[in-house]
């Protein structure tokens, strides 16, 4: 197995940084996985232990200027890393000036994803940054307990207000409950409820965007026997809910919420080059 990826852009250099970093506040673990033209960061908890998941998807061709990589075989030519985003992100922040930063699979004592940065100097010298960040590699055994969750039969989808608006609102009422119950109707309507036996809070948005699925956007169909006034409800976790607000650092485009009432909701940031998918289970009371 190889691979060799260099990014020269600054841009590139600081979203590539921005999206490990929202990575870093979701997860402690996950799998980079790693192919021809697209590069990953997946979370694939249980579901049904009340488990979150997570599927990033990056164009390589947008990040970077060489890229290389031979997988497991011909037949199977991808690379599944077990990495922890956090060390990647800490190797990431030293290049926030960085000339290039390269990415290569290393064997040390363990494997490694090595991250080269050259450093500008005020001289002819060069000045160079090596961080060796173990990963463990995932058999391809295992490679079917990563693949892309399916986009769920959703009865309301809606877009998202603001997420610094929607922070500050789960800033406060993650100090009153740890449930939150999300709902959402086919009429632009959100609203954001804790409820305790000493009070009840809730906040509503209006005019907000519901849009509309097709086969072309690779989506399920939005098909619900719900009238266009009636909300969708999940009781999700807020303290995980507080951390995907929290942690997005990719200024997306927008953001979708897809909720399946009582059973999921399911968070998808646009942006050129790059979505990230999360799923959150319901609690049952």
């Amino acid at each position: 197995m190889k691979f060799r990826g260099k990014i020269v852009d600054i841009v590139c250099i600081q979203q590539f940084t921005n999206i490990v970093g929202t990575i870093s506040k979701l997860v402690k673990t996950c799998i980079m996985r790693i192919t021809e033209d697209k590069v990953f960061f997946i979370l694939s908890e249980r579901i049904g232990d009340g488990g979150a998941q997570m599927w990033c998807e990056l164009d390589q061709s947008h990040f970077f200027d060489e890229y290389a990589m031979d997988g497991v075989s011909a037949e199977a030519n991808e690379i599944y890393l077990e990495v922890m985003p956090d060390l990647m992100l800490k190797a990431l922040k030293t290049a926030h000036s960085a000339k290039w930063i390269k990415l290569k699979l290393t064997k040390k004592n363990t494997p490694c994803l090595t991250m080269e940065i050259d450093l500008p100097t005020g001289g002819p010298h060069q000045r160079q940054v090596v961080h060796d960040i173990p990963v463990n590699v995932v058999p391809r055994k295992h490679w079917p307990d990563y693949t892309e969750p399916e986009m769920p039969k959703f009865d309301v989808s809606i877009t998202m207000p603001q997420l610094k608006l929607m922070k500050n609102v789960i800033d406060k009422m993650k100090n009153l409950s740890n449930y939150l119950s999300l709902s959402a109707n086919r009429s632009g309507e959100m609203k954001l409820s804790v409820e305790t036996d000493m009070v009840a809070v809730s906040t509503h948005f209006q005019n907000l965007l519901n849009p509309t699925w097709g086969n072309q956007d690779g989506c399920q169909i939005l098909q619900s026997s719900q009238g266009q006034e009636e909300f969708a409800t999940a009781r999700i976790d807020i303290r995980k809910f507080a951390q995907f607000l929290n942690g997005q650092q990719v200024n997306p485009k927008r953001v979708i919420c897809n909720i399946v009432h009582h059973r999921m909701v399911h968070f998808f940031l646009m942006h050129e080059d790059l979505s990230l998918q999360y799923f959150l289970p319901v609690i049952s009371r």
